[in-house]
């Protein structure tokens, strides 16, 4: 099914949709002509973004939303059907990063990273699904994982191990709602290189300078060679509709980080730092 077809009409719920990803969703979402509830715990953004679909002939209702807190997510569903009815789409695309190494990232920003990329899908999910069940009909529930998801990298563990969990969580939801009648379509979303500010605003704990010039690689790298996050957004609309699990903007790169990683797991391989990702990081 296309995008227009599948989602047109219909009510959107997206977190994290300030900026990066979960904007260029809710941009894409709006001009396929949804009505968006934009999500995100920095109000401004999304009262920005939702100020620019309206004078773009869009609909979009801004709700403040600390994704950390279940009971803001609950807040947030309501909200979405108060002002516009069944929710169609969910997309949980919250997330941060925390670059530094795992024993110097503080226990605090060890809770907010989990809190936020992992607890914050769970809930988003749970909750979202229960009235989309209920609801009967047609509905598209999408978690917003990571190619990390099939990787590994230092000083990047909160990240990893959460998209990690996101993806297994999406895959055991997937699985539940073939055993209902009228199912929910769930999708993994494995995004690629994107031009987001997850870098930017990445929590740097205790800095090393390895870690800082981890930083700026990976910043760099998504300015210079990602896709704008409406590219992206479009990209990922048109899997969700189509109802495919794996929903990635790279499917070439997801489709080589698949393969290693099951050859890894087939092999229980030892981790390993590539030797292009060694010379290019370094160390302390």
């Amino acid at each position: 099914m296309t995008p227009k077809a599948a989602f047109s009409g219909g009510v959107a719920v997206i977190t994290g949709a300030g900026s990066g990803i979960g904007e260029g969703l809710a941009r894409c979402a709006a001009a396929l002509g949804m009505k968006v509830v934009l999500a995100d715990i920095a109000t401004d953004r999304i009262e920005r973004v939702a100020a620019e679909i309206r004078a773009a002939g869009g609909i979009a209702l801004p709700v403040p939303t600390d994704v950390t807190d279940r009971h803001a997510l609950e807040r947030l569903a309501d909200a979405a059907h108060d002002h516009f009815g069944d929710v169609r789409l969910l997309v949980n695309n919250a997330g941060i990063e925390t670059i530094g190494y795992t024993w110097d990232i503080p226990a605090e920003t060890w809770d907010k990273a989990l809190a936020i990329n992992l607890s914050g899908v769970i809930h988003g999910a749970r909750i979202f699904a229960s009235r989309m069940l209920k609801a009967g009909k047609p509905a598209y529930i999408a978690n917003v994982a990571s190619v990390g998801a099939l990787g590994m990298m230092p000083t990047q563990a909160p990240y990893m191990l959460t998209k990690h969990a996101v993806l297994s969580l999406t895959e055991c939801l997937y699985l539940e709602m073939q055993l209902q009648e009228h199912p929910v379509h769930v999708s993994a979303v494995l995004p690629g290189l994107v031009a987001t500010r997850i870098f930017e605003d990445a929590a740097a704990d205790r800095a090393s300078d390895f870690v800082e010039r981890q930083r700026k690689i990976m910043k760099d790298m998504l300015a210079q060679g990602g896709l704008t996050p409406v590219e992206a957004g479009a990209i990922i609309l048109e899997g969700i509709a189509a109802e495919q699990f794996w929903v990635s903007t790279h499917p070439q790169v997801t489709a080589h980080m698949a393969k290693a990683r099951a050859a890894y797991l087939a092999e229980l391989s030892t981790p390993m730092l590539a030797a292009e990702a060694r010379s290019i990081l370094g160390g302390d």
